[in-house]
């Protein structure tokens, strides 16, 4: 498809011109309760075509080839007509060409395995939801995705580079005594169809907490000092602070361009905050982005200070700053944005037993339940929590979540464990219109804040 590419590039008499062809595929097995409500594969091709003229820039899209070269030729000349009504014209940071092949090579590939076995193993998990009396409802989930992809630019570029994201994901509805609980979990999130077997014993004992959770009490409302496990922290690093942390987001926000210039303290120098594509089998991974940037290690924080942040070639440009390889699509349709790959919190030095012991009266808060941010403010649920009385963990609690502001917080945060462990399901949503990302990781160790708002009775 190189030649395709490069074929679509000779329509573009512009500064700069890019092109990306590619074949998604995608496979949903979706259980509801006892009914199959799913079971399908699809595949989908297309094309993206960038231009930049005289300052200006224009994006097209085609879904059938021989509308490629047509595509192309209109968008170079509306980047040009956009270039005349710029008043400062966009640039593009320098980026390396690259060539060669950058594919997958999972344990298990999923692709190889049938459709009919994909339901079967979605059944699997479950029946053994369905034997426990307490629940009322569950939604099983087999998400897998694929993608061939072509990219070429002006500049000499020419790559072909493959994506492959495989989770099984999924919900348990208990009920008891009147009182309705909800619990997710996930297993996979990487190439590999083998992480998503023998996680029977793990699935029993998230369903032996689902059962019981209906009978604990709810946490009470105030300010208390706070220990979150990995998924919880995770969920909190990749909301509250990553998308302050991709450049695009930040170029019409001067007040938290200004707030958030590298070199500035935002937390202790035990705190160092990472994204990193280039960590393997994890929901973010990947060699290239879609803008045919090798991907790159990026230290946001390090030592408690601002020191990086996610690019595009755009925002390299106009902030001055290296480029990190983060522009991606979610499909041929779509133009890329500035996206966390795998973000993460780097490991310290305390057990979980250190900081359960270091807190008098507060709630240690585990999984991840959903949640907002506006600005620097953030609100996150959990999917229950523990009191700590004593330097203890103590019960089971219920209807439990945490708010605050980003920056006040980040400085809260007193111990960072050893334990570093990564969500197994990935996912971001952005842009208008979303675009929701599977190729999104974030990872943690337990961490402990010291003072945040828990919200309850």
């Amino acid at each position: 498809m190189i030649h395709e590419a490069r074929q679509v590039l000779t329509q573009m008499p512009v500064d700069y011109a890019d092109v990306r062809l590619e074949e998604d595929r995608r496979v949903t097995v979706s259980l509801r309760t006892r009914a199959l409500r799913e079971a399908t594969e699809y595949s989908v091709s297309g094309g993206h075509v960038r231009a930049y003229a005289h300052g200006g820039k224009a994006v097209g899209t085609f879904t059938s080839p021989d509308r490629g070269s047509a595509v192309a030729a209109s968008t170079a000349a509306s980047a040009a007509r956009a270039g005349e009504r710029r008043d400062a014209p966009l640039r593009l940071a320098p980026a390396p060409a690259l060539s060669g092949v950058f594919p997958v090579a999972p344990v298990q590939d999923p692709r190889t395995i049938a459709l009919a076995d994909k339901v079967d193993l979605a059944r699997h998990y479950n029946d053994i939801l369905l034997q426990e009396r307490s629940v009322v409802a569950t939604e099983v989930e087999y998400d897998e995705f694929s993608a061939r992809r072509t990219f070429a630019n002006s500049e000499g570029t020419a790559i072909e580079y493959e994506l492959l994201n495989v989770t099984l994901y999924g919900l348990i509805v208990t009920q008891r005594n009147g009182v309705v609980q909800r619990v997710r979990f996930a297993y996979g999130g990487n190439e590999s169809f083998h992480r998503l077997l023998g996680r029977e014993d793990e699935l029993r004992a998230t369903l032996e907490v689902a059962k019981e959770l209906p009978l604990a009490e709810p946490a009470r409302a105030g300010i208390f000092p706070v220990i979150l496990d990995p998924s919880e922290a995770s969920v909190f690093i990749h909301e509250a602070f990553g998308h302050l942390s991709e450049a695009d987001g930040l170029q019409g926000n001067p007040a938290f361009r200004d707030r958030l210039k590298l070199g500035v303290v935002l937390g202790g120098s035990h705190l160092s905050v990472v994204d990193d594509p280039l960590l393997p089998n994890l929901p973010g991974s990947y060699a290239v982005d879609d803008e045919g940037v090798a991907a790159t290690r990026t230290d946001l924080i390090r030592s408690g200070v601002l020191a990086g942040r996610m690019h595009s070639r755009e925002t390299a440009a106009e902030f001055g700053e290296p480029l990190s390889g983060n522009m991606r699509a979610v499909g041929a349709t779509f133009t890329p944005l500035v996206r966390m790959s795998n973000i993460y919190i780097e490991p310290g030095t305390s057990t979980f037993e250190d900081m359960v012991a270091s807190i008098d009266r507060g709630y240690y808060l585990v999984g991840a339940k959903g949640g907002q941010t506006a600005g620097d403010q953030f609100s996150f649920g959990a999917l229950w929590g523990r009191r700590i009385d004593g330097g203890r963990l103590g019960n089971l609690v219920r209807d439990i979540n945490m708010s605050g502001e980003l920056f006040s917080t980040l400085g809260a945060i007193s111990l960072i464990g050893n334990d570093l462990a990564f969500s197994e399901r990935g996912g971001c949503g952005k842009g208008a219109p979303m675009q929701t990302n599977r190729k999104s990781g974030k990872g943690a160790p337990h961490i402990k804040i010291d003072r945040v708002t828990v919200g309850g009775i």
